[in-house]
């Protein structure tokens, strides 16, 4: 499981006031624990950036590799800015990301191909959210034929399901999972896949978000899920996780996951309504 760490983002303060006073102290901290967690990449997610968007991603990237050795997700829907970006990276980045939007695979596959970097595919359309994992497919594949037409090899491309949240989109949480397996089938090799994980809980109180967070993880990872944008700094996240990896593929829920765990496997099945206080009914 690759895992890449979401902490070094625009939306929280501590980083938006670095990036804004150019101080490099709490990016390069931020970056380093996330590092020593265990992360494998790290996402620099600094929104549209549409003022100074090239410079600061700049920036960030200098920064942040000057202190870790790891390569870097590029988050910004600003294609000057990832290329800037994409120009002083150390090894192989992740643009983060792309749609089926024409204008969007215009933009950032020619960069992909350009610098040999990965590049997340986001199965969605203009029209909205897809209904199901048949829908997904269908996108996957605009995406696939899009790489092609723009010199992207399929090994170069993450699959992105689009999580959803448990609070208002309970009903899709299954179809999610469906289409992470669904995908497998559409090359050989399998294309890989990623998400990002603490959508699933968006809306919901602190003190279940960990949990639902968690064991929607492990059924991801279950279905076949690859790589996650994901809180590195939750030991009990990491620590779930690693379990599941032991299990060589063949992850049995009900061995590692503990009785609130396995109570919320149920309302991602379904079977159990949510609500916030569903651990306590």
């Amino acid at each position: 499981m690759l895992v890449i760490g979401e902490k070094i983002n625009i939306i929280t303060k501590s980083i938006a006031k670095a990036i804004e006073e150019r101080d490099p102290k709490p990016v390069q901290e931020m970056a380093k624990v996330q590092a020593a967690a265990g992360a494998h990449y790290l996402d620099i997610n600094i929104g549209p950036a549409r003022k100074n968007g090239p410079e600061i991603m700049e920036w960030l990237v200098r920064v942040t590799q000057d202190v870790v050795d790891l390569p870097l997700s590029l988050d910004t829907t600003n294609a000057a800015a990832t290329e800037a970006g994409l120009r002083v990276h150390r090894g192989k980045a992740i643009i983060n990301s792309t749609s089926t939007a024409h204008e969007r695979m215009e933009a950032m596959f020619p960069l992909a191909a350009k610098y040999g970097a990965y590049i997340i595919g986001l199965t969605l359309a203009s029209k909205g959210m897809p209904k199901d994992a048949n829908d997904r497919c269908a996108l996957a594949m605009d995406i696939i034929m899009g790489a092609a037409e723009f010199g992207v090899s399929t090994e170069d491309i993450f699959l992105d399901p689009i999580f959803l949240s448990v609070n208002g989109m309970q009903d899709k949480a299954m179809g999610v999972l469906e289409a992470i397996e669904m995908f497998q089938a559409l090359n050989d090799p399998p294309i890989k896949t990623v998400c990002g994980l603490s959508n699933v809980s968006n809306g919901a109180p602190e003190h279940v978000r960990g949990i639902l967070n968690r064991t929607y993880m492990v059924m991801a990872m279950q279905s076949g899920l690859t790589a996650a944008i994901l809180d590195p700094l939750d030991d009990k996240l990491m620590n779930l996780m690693r379990k599941a990896e032991a299990m060589n593929g063949n992850i049995v829920l009900e061995e590692i996951l503990d009785a609130d765990e396995l109570k919320t496997v149920e309302v991602f099945r379904n079977n159990i309504l949510y609500c916030h206080s569903y651990l306590d009914m």
